[in-house]
């Protein structure tokens, strides 16, 4: 039968639906399913022996994943399914192996609260076969003698019902048990006194195993018994017990043969990675049982493959268990999304995202590491360790997250109206599906909650945005006082390795780190700069949930953390930068891997010195690096939660409503943000955000005159000329690293004015540093001069490869491309290849416009070329970028002229004279006159560094060698 949530419904007067909703486990049922079908192959294979010591096992089948993720209901279905119990879930498939032998489901929770010990694991393993109607007198009489040694005056059946174990088999047990003993005394014809004494029917069976007489046949095919009878019936004995027993259940007859499915859960109750003693007993039971598959289901993956485990457990390595050697050395990886109802993993991950968790960023953002938790666990294969003969299956499965999709279902089906609508609201389940980070767990808190506030009101979108406090001492319950100290300072991070995770704790030792690396609330991205990061909603709540355990930090705790973290980050950027790092607009990493150190770093460290308001220290040198290469790759953290404040009085979300008065950090936040967007966003909101940032004063002065001179810069890309001179002018004349820039900008105003030989003039002073040759490149093309053009934008991207600049070396090739489509298309296409593949990886909206502009200016003259002008026009206009827009027009204007279409043409014309009546870039109208051999009707005041004659010409001349190259229309 479908299983009843009791607690909801006593959660509510009203007669509510509360079936248990379970969801997204196929892929689970389907590993389930693999494996017992291999297993009833092995087991049926001639060469298999049950007393065989020395094989390698292949028997175990291992989910582990973060608390609350659902592995006990898993194990509970699983069982009911394997049983053949009514209720399996309805996605999961029929079974597909034989009918024979009958498959025999026995579930033991080894959690603590359930009071299991050894002793009682393996008297509920022997009374599982008690349904088989008959002795196995080899293991009964080993556990007769056992339990008389330990347990004087108890009978067996007292202690049962004493330990909770009564069901019908219970009853059934102990008179199995003594049938088993008087058999046994029957077959050695011990008198009858004799025979009721189990010492004595021990010792004859000793005796005449032996001696290997015939007459005890059923016991001397079992050449360990007499061993086992004869050792000290303690519990290291006990555990050696399930040879026995195994061998009982080998010798029985096919009609009555059962193959064992044992699901042991709650498995990290059984010890940890330093206490490990009742974990070698059980490991024995495994190793001892190979006709049984056992289904292990936990927090953490078995270790029982390490070598190094050797002396703390009796079986270990590769060799024995190679099945579980895939995990070896790290137990996670980052997860895949897929579709519903398979392996979904919750974002935090966040997903989203994967360049950003290769550069330490945020696995929650949309451009962050992938995931959040893998629903299916690796899928590897490893070889067995004596040369790789085979090829083994992961039998470690990390259990994931919920998919949305599954989250929603989950949430519909948990409560239901009467008449089977969901009680719970689209709007509010998409807040708590976002929030649960697919963690069944938070959905059924979320729905207790849910519950609550129903009883006095109808419940909001933000009651159910909601931390968990409960969340927490499932997560911390079973770590370690230093792991929880790692923990919470990791939560600080958006990905970390070891060292990190330790600096930030401030522990002297990374062991504790180590240990915590393991557990599967962190996950593992291997590719990343740092490797790991916490499951989002771990990380989430205890960032934001009131904590009230025991070694809960202060505020205080907190910012000291979040100190240690931002100087080990900056610590780890200063070391890994190159020599020539912190010069005037050079990269702060030469090459690839500095540049991703940078990244990460920044993206870290920002998101630290703004949500706890550090100082910003290393930061500023950063941000200095991270403009220098103009890659604009995104930097942002995410707007931050209000954290809990003694000091505030809280919303009924349970939120801090107090707003901290701006700092340094957060206008660098906000003018990276700037830079970075404005490659997506329209230059006039990146005009507003750091005018604002200029506004408040509050950065340091060489980081003021960097937000001045990117404000200046949008200003000129808005045709706002005035303000653009002026912030361009302040620059320059300061002694900021980015006064050339801002001369170079005086220059590009003097242009866009159409005052060439001012502009040429001041253009001669520039160097390097003012990018002087890509300049001069700018104030030949509108001559018409492509040729001198083409031959400076080389010479600076010569330049910038040398200074290893990459978004200077794309935009120069760009601007090349751009020139050259005009005189020559075979090898603009050339050039504009190279182009893109220079873009590759970089974030510049205004150069890859100038390809495509190009790419235009290449077909020039051509069939179909409208509808591309119109999208590139359309895709300028939103950018916001006036250069950009002129472009185009001017592209048009000389793809119509080409055609000798002259009522296109003159539209272009007009659209370029509505475009540029400010002044800036006037004198497009005139070269676009003068490709068409026409006189302007209003020239601009362009004062050109040639004749008017000599630019005409070259224009007009570009135009009739295109048409001369086409064929006739």
């Amino acid at each position: 039968m479908a299983g009843r949530d009791l607690r909801a419904l006593f959660g509510s007067n009203d007669r509510v639906g509360t079936d248990e909703a379970f969801t997204n486990r196929e892929r689970q049922w389907a590993q389930v399913a693999a494996a017992v079908s291999e297993h009833l192959r092995r087991i049926s294979e001639p060469g298999f022996d049950v007393q065989d010591l020395e094989t390698a096992r292949r028997n175990v089948l291992v989910f582990h994943g973060i608390g609350g993720i659902g592995k006990s209901t898993l194990s509970r279905k699983v069982e009911a399914a394997l049983g053949g119990a009514p209720g399996r879930p309805a996605q999961w498939g029929e079974p597909s192996w034989p009918t024979s032998p009958v498959l025999l489901p026995v579930r033991i929770d080894l959690a603590r609260s359930a009071g299991m010990d050894f002793e009682r694991l393996v008297l509920t393993l022997r009374m599982a076969f008690a349904g088989l109607d008959r002795s196995m007198p080899a293991f009964d009489l080993a556990l007769l003698r056992y339990w008389g040694h330990n347990h004087p005056g108890e009978s067996l059946e007292e202690y049962l019902r004493r330990a909770g174990l009564v069901h019908r088999l219970a009853k059934a047990l102990p008179g199995q048990m003594q049938g088993a003993l008087s058999k046994a005394a029957e077959e050695l014809a011990l008198p009858g006194a004799v025979g009721s004494a189990v010492g004595q029917v021990t010792t004859a069976v000793v005796r005449a195993v032996q001696e290997r007489r015939t007459t005890a046949r059923a016991l001397a095919g079992c050449p360990r018994l007499a061993d086992l009878l004869e050792a000290e019936p303690d519990l290291d004995a006990l555990s050696f017990y399930p040879h026995l027993l195994a061998y009982e259940l080998d010798r029985l007859p096919e009609k009555k043969k059962v193959t064992p499915i044992v699901l042991l859960d709650t498995f990290e109750d059984v010890g940890d990675r330093t206490h490990r003693d009742l974990e070698r007993l059980i490991q024995r039971v495994v190793w001892l049982m190979p006709n049984a598959l056992f289904v292990i289901t936990g927090r953490s993956w078995l270790q029982w493959a390490d070598p190094a485990l050797q002396g703390q457990l009796d079986y270990t390595g590769p060799t024995a268990w190679p099945q579980l050697a895939t995990h070896l050395p790290h137990p996670r990886t980052i997860p895949i999304p897929a579709a519903r109802h398979t392996d979904a993993p919750s974002a935090d991950g966040s997903a989203s995202g994967s360049s950003s968790a290769a550069a330490g960023g945020d696995p929650g953002s949309a451009v962050g590491a992938v995931g959040a938790a893998n629903d299916g666990g690796r899928t590897g294969t490893a070889g067995d360790a004596d040369g790789g003969r085979a090829v083994e299956a992961d039998r470690q499965v990390l259990i994931g997250d919920f998919s949305p999709e599954d989250r929603d279902d989950y949430l519909a089906r948990r409560l239901t109206h009467p008449d089977g609508r969901p009680l719970i609201e689209p709007e509010l389940r998409a807040v708590i599906a976002e929030r649960s980070h697919g963690l069944p767990l938070y959905l059924d808190l979320a729905v207790q909650r849910f519950l609550e506030v129903r009883r006095t009101r109808t419940p909001e979108l933000a009651d159910v945005d909601h931390d968990f406090p409960a969340l927490l001492a499932r997560t911390l319950q079973d770590l370690t006082e230093a792991e929880r100290h790692v923990l919470r300072a990791a939560c600080l991070l958006d990905a970390f390795d070891i060292p990190l995770a330790t600096a930030a704790a401030g522990l002297p030792r990374e062991a504790p780190a180590r240990r915590l690396v393991e557990r599967p609330l962190v996950l593992e991205h291997p590719a990343g700069l740092w490797p790991y990061h916490l499951h989002g909603v771990v990380r989430s709540t205890l960032r934001h949930a009131d904590d009230r355990t025991d070694d809960s930090w202060s505020e205080q705790d907190w910012h000291t953390a979040a100190q240690r973290a931002f100087t080990a980050i900056g610590d780890h950027w200063t070391t890994s930068t190159s020599t020539d790092a912190g010069t005037a607009g050079a990269s702060a990493g030469a090459g690839t891997v500095g540049r991703e150190v940078l990244v990460a770093c920044l993206r870290q460290g920002l998101r630290l010195a703004r949500d706890h308001r550090l100082d910003l220290d290393w930061l500023t040198d950063a941000a200095w690096a991270y403009i220098g290469d103009s890659v604009w790759e995104p930097l942002a953290p995410p707007a931050p939660a209000p954290l809990p404040s003694r000091n505030a009085t809280p919303s009924h979300t349970g939120h801090s409503e107090t707003a901290p008065a701006a700092t340094p950090a957060d206008m660098l936040v906000e003018t990276l943000s700037a830079l970075t967007r404005r490659q997506h966003e329209h230059r006039a909101r990146t005009a507003q955000r750091l005018a604002a940032v200029v506004d408040s004063h509050l950065l340091p002065e060489d980081l003021h005159l960097m937000a001045l001179y990117y404000l200046a810069k949008a200003q000129r890309d808005l045709g706002h000329r005035t303000g653009s001179r002026h912030g361009m002018q302040t620059v320059a004349d300061s002694t900021s690293r980015l006064a050339p820039a801002a001369r170079r900008g005086l220059v590009h105003l003097l242009r866009l004015a159409g005052d060439f030989p001012a502009a040429h003039q001041a253009a001669q002073h520039l160097g390097w540093a003012g990018r002087q040759h890509r300049v001069e490149g700018d104030l030949h093309w509108p001559h018409g001069d492509m040729t001198t053009a083409a031959a400076a934008y080389l010479t600076a991207r010569t330049q910038a490869e040398h200074h290893r600049v990459a978004g200077e070396t794309a935009t120069c090739q760009a601007q090349r491309a751009f020139a050259l489509a005009f005189t020559d298309p075979g090898l603009a296409d050339d050039e504009i290849d190279l182009a893109q593949q220079l873009l590759t990886g970089l974030d510049l909206r205004a150069t890859a416009l100038t390809v495509r502009t190009a790419q235009l200016l290449r077909d020039a003259g051509t069939d179909h070329l409208d509808q591309r002008i119109d999208q590139l026009r359309t895709d300028a206009l939103a950018s916001g970028i006036t250069a950009a827009q002129a472009a185009v027009d001017l592209a048009a204007a000389f793809h119509h002229a080409v055609r000798d279409n002259h009522t296109e043409h003159t539209a272009a014309v007009t659209r370029l004279h509505d475009l540029t009546r400010d002044g800036d870039y006037a004198y497009y109208t005139d070269i676009a006159h003068y490709m068409a051999d026409q006189n302007p009707d209003s020239p601009s005041t362009a004062r050109w560094n040639t004749d008017e004659q000599t630019v005409r010409t070259r224009w007009h001349a570009l135009v009739t060698d295109r048409r001369g190259s086409l064929p006739p229309l």
